[in-house]
């Protein structure tokens, strides 16, 4: 992962109001444009905000003697006398993002500046399910120990899950294959363990977050990310806000009935039916082994087609075609500016996926929106799930009087 959570930059920010709302105002302003640009002086701040020379003066000390803002260094190089340069004080406070599948939890440490101090992976084979909690807690723990922080730093912590929390029962939805997550009190129990503020989220629509603070679709308010892997999820954003669903359950299109997709009702087959038959991880090894693509994982088979002509080619056009089929059912209704690729199988597929889909979807939908990879690197559910938690914990402490 990216050892930075970037912030986008920032023009100039005209302001105006009461005393008492500009200051607040002000000092939010500056703060943001000192995580955009990096340390910065007084009269560089000023220029960035309007401010006079005596008000960003009087700014900088208002934050430094909160403990909100450091001086770090001065300019060099210029005509005059070399400035004081200011930056945000990373030990403002501290947050962590964790990815949650049926495999392992995956959790990243970041100070409030974005940069991440340490992340920590941890196999979830034989955890019993009453122990979940408490294990990733411990998790939690452990990473903020590698990051050499005090046990009780952490500002808030975001969660992304395969699956939706109900938002009238707070049972998670959607996961019956992520034992250890369903008690009706779960964000209670974990708020209790880890000591400090939790949210959970979709995991597909952490990605869709992250998608659009850093990756493929940065400027983009109207788009939605088809994630494909051994499960299959979509995340939808309209105007810039993540639509969820009255039930959390917007973009479980894995379950979703699409033309030559058998809908399985068989609780041995967990996440199974509809556009899943389709595009899981499951089907796309299937489909390989039809073609003489023999691995064992979907990344890796698709890795082989890229590299076999003839059966190869054959392959990646039918997963093509297959993915166009459920995507040209969801941009039918939401008829969005982008489509974003991500996950396992999109990732391996690449630039050739990439086209064989846009292809496709040309030929069997009205809606016609731009198809684009993935541009995040590593999880880009962690990312997502940083850059929540990053959010809220910079509303809190960001806030001046």
């Amino acid at each position: 992962m990216n050892d930075k959570i970037p912030t986008p930059g920032l023009k100039q920010i005209p302001l105006t109001g009461t005393p008492s709302l500009l200051r607040a105002i002000n000092d939010r302003a500056a703060l943001e444009l000192l995580l955009a640009h990096g340390p910065l002086s007084r009269t560089q701040i000023g220029g960035l905000t309007g401010l006079s020379k005596p008000t960003a003066s009087q700014l900088l000390a208002r934050l430094e003697s909160a403990g909100l803002v450091q001086a770090v260094g001065t300019t060099a190089g210029g005509p005059g006398p070399n400035a004081q340069l200011y930056r945000v004080n990373p030990a403002v406070g501290y947050v962590a993002g964790l990815d949650v599948d049926t495999g392992r939890v995956r959790v990243a440490v970041a100070d409030i500046t974005g940069a991440v101090l340490a992340e920590h992976t941890v196999p979830t084979k034989g955890w019993p399910a009453a122990a979940t909690v408490a294990r990733t807690a411990e998790a939690v723990a452990e990473t903020v120990r590698q990051a050499g922080l005090p046990a009780d730093s952490l500002r808030e912590i975001v969660i992304g899950v395969p699956g939706a929390l109900d938002p009238v029962t707070g049972k998670l939805r959607y996961a019956s294959h992520l034992p250890g997550w369903h008690s009706p009190r779960l964000l209670a129990e974990l708020e209790g363990a880890l000591g400090t503020a939790v949210s959970i989220e979709n995991d597909v629509n952490l990605a869709a977050v992250a998608e659009q603070a850093i990756g493929a679709a940065q400027g983009c308010e109207n788009f939605v990310l088809l994630w494909a892997a051994e499960g299959v999820g979509a995340a939808i954003m309209i105007a810039g806000q993540l639509h969820r669903g009255f039930t959390g359950g917007a973009g479980e299109v894995g379950y979703m009935t699409v033309p030559g997709a058998p809908v399985v009702h068989n609780v041995r087959r967990r996440n199974s039916g509809g556009f899943q038959e389709l595009v899981g991880e499951e089907a796309v090894l299937e489909l390989a082994s039809e073609h003489g693509l023999s691995a064992p994982a979907a990344e890796q088979a698709i890795e082989l087609a890229l590299g076999t002509p003839g059966e190869g080619d054959h392959f990646l056009e039918t997963l093509a075609e297959r993915l166009a089929v459920g995507l040209s059912v969801i941009v039918s209704v939401v008829d969005p500016e982008l489509l974003v690729l991500s996950g396992r199988t999109p990732t391996a597929g690449g630039e050739r996926l990439r086209e064989l889909v846009q292809e496709a979807l040309t030929r069997v939908s009205i809606p016609r929106p731009e198809v684009r990879c993935s541009t995040v690197p590593d999880s880009p559910v962690v990312h997502g799930a940083l850059h929540r938690a990053l959010a809220a914990a910079r509303a809190a402490a960001f806030t001046t009087h």
